[in-house]
């Protein structure tokens, strides 16, 4: 976007301050108790996976994994929108910043970032790296962003689906966001694009996890899905936080944060069970569609959304890495929540058990989070992150085994969701035995060999469950003896057995004969 040579008046690199208050000026937020700012993102409270595309030509057409992810859209049809969004906000003002992207200098991305909010432009300023001013001098943009909000495409002119929009073009090396407000696309737009360039030219293998590292310099990752704990399993008091939600594992095997900051959820916060990310929200951090009475955040209220977030930068945790860049990963978590009540809350994997479990990317719908959910569906998404990866799931699979052989890391599968009985019966396991669990782990105290003395091998999904941990009470670590009913218990594990199958039955043809094996227990009702 030629800024300069447009009608607008361009506000360049803004303070949160300073957005915060036009963001009040033109009436689009609120101060909450907490000095925060909170404003409504619109129709849009998620992101929009059928309304992003990628632009198909030379650099993407052979190696775009293309489907129902990633979609192509035609070169024509990205510079016609891209030039009616150009003209869209040529009479408005707009706020633009330079940030970057990556913690290390070697495959960092100089961003430049066009929106039409200034709370959009803040979130841009949390999430992002911030360059100094000694670098502002001498900037010169790798990729932009242009986040347009109030730009409604035309399905039948421009093809795309609806209204809305993220556009991805690697040759123009833009992202272009239009018709939704919410704030999630800016950095996933990026995160996509990371995910594509850095495995293919420096062969850095992108992650949707977090990170933290100990004392003595040992790191662990936490890959999930939205909703099953990396951020809040990631801010650990006793652990130096690298970052919550995007990482590269370099070949020289650093782990290094592409954010500058965290975008949490928020649903039912607790400062007790959760004091970094309560304690973070505070002026500069940016909340989205909560509800707000007399100033004070009703964290339970999901009238607007179930997703109600937060971003701020990661200064605002007391106990964080700088740089944000920590050693070779010495335990690697892998969490779902698992809404059938199945899954044990914590087990050790095989290096093809997680190859297995890295492609399928299982964790679960529960009822009432989208129309028509009533009992709850298993939801796979491969590598834990299927909307933001371009490449074929087999590409970073087969990175992540390498890594882990070559690194001999520990990897685990947690989760976080049900116990003594499904979504609706049951109760969510306690984030305190969680913590216990996973604290038992990076403290050593859980053998990570397999023995049949310290270890089950779990009847349907193979998996090995301790028989004890520190903090936690036994009959909770065996997901089956929190059941009243065997039968259905089981009924249910082989349920969901049978959808990893189904499920993996895409990967198969990319997958060796071990890495198939590693799967569940089939049977047939």
């Amino acid at each position: 976007m030629n800024t300069e040579n447009s009608n607008s008046k361009v506000f360049f690199q803004l303070d949160p301050e300073e957005l915060t208050n036009i963001t009040l000026d033109k009436n689009e937020g609120q101060i909450t108790d907490s000095g925060s700012l909170a404003i409504n993102t619109g129709e849009f409270t998620g992101r929009s996976p059928k309304d992003r595309f990628i632009v198909k030509d030379e650099l993407t057409e052979d190696k775009v994994d293309w489907g129902e992810i990633n979609m192509p859209f035609s070169t024509e049809d990205y510079l016609q929108l891209k030039q009616e969004v150009l003209n869209y906000l040529e009479d408005k003002d707009v706020f633009k910043r330079f940030a970057y992207a990556g913690a290390l200098e070697e495959y960092r991305l100089n961003l430049e970032v066009i929106t039409e909010h200034p709370w959009s432009n803040l979130f841009a300023y949390n999430m992002f790296l911030r360059p100094d001013k000694a670098e502002l001098d001498s900037f010169k943009k790798d990729w932009t962003v242009i986040d347009a909000p109030g730009f409604l495409a035309d399905p039948g002119k421009h093809n795309t689906r609806q209204s809305n929009f993220a556009v991805i073009s690697f040759k123009d090396k833009t992202v272009l966001i239009g018709g939704t407000g919410y704030t999630g696309e800016i950095k996933k737009g990026i995160f996509s694009a990371l995910n594509f360039i850095l495995p293919v030219e420096h062969h850095v293998l992108p992650m949707h996890c977090s990170a933290n590292v100990g004392k003595d310099d040992d790191t662990a990752i936490f890959f999930g899905l939205s909703g099953t704990g990396k951020t809040t399993l990631s801010a650990d008091p006793s652990r130096k936080l690298i970052g919550d939600d995007e990482h590269g594992w370099t070949p020289d095997d650093r782990i290094f944060n592409f954010e500058g900051g965290c975008y949490a959820k928020v649903i039912n916060l607790d400062k007790e069970s959760e004091p970094d990310i309560f304690n973070a929200i505070k002026k500069g951090s940016l909340l989205e569609n909560v509800i707000i009475h007399d100033g004070k955040v009703d964290f339970a209220d999901t009238s607007i959304t179930q997703n109600t977030r937060v971003s701020y930068p990661i200064h605002h945790i007391n106990n964080i890495q700088k740089p944000s860049v920590g050693e070779n990963p010495k335990n690697i978590f892998f969490l779902t929540a698992d809404a059938f009540g199945v899954l044990p809350p914590v087990s050790k994997l095989t290096s093809n058990q997680a190859a297995y479990h890295f492609i399928s990317g299982y964790t679960s719908k529960i009822a009432g989070t989208e129309a028509g959910i009533v009992d709850p569906v298993p939801s796979f998404s491969a590598c834990f992150g299927a909307p933001f990866m371009p490449l074929h799931p087999a590409v970073y699979a087969e990175m992540l085994s390498e890594k882990i052989d070559k690194s001999g890391a520990n990897v685990w599968l947690i989760n976080t969701g049900w116990t003594g009985g499904a979504y609706g019966v049951g109760s969510r396991i306690k984030l305190k035995y969680t913590r216990a669990m996973v604290n038992a782990i990076l403290d050593g105290e859980l053998d990570p060999k397999y023995s049949y003395e310290k270890y089950h091998i779990h009847s349907v999904f193979g998996v090995a469950q301790p028989r004890s941990c520190p903090g936690v009470p036994d009959k909770v670590l065996s997901p089956r003896a929190t059941w009243d009913d065997d039968k259905a218990y089981y009924t249910a594990a082989f349920k969901l057995s049978n959808a990893f199958r189904k499920n993996f039955e895409k990967f198969e043809a990319e997958a060796n004969e071990d890495i198939r094996r590693s799967g569940p227990q089939r049977f047939d009702f």
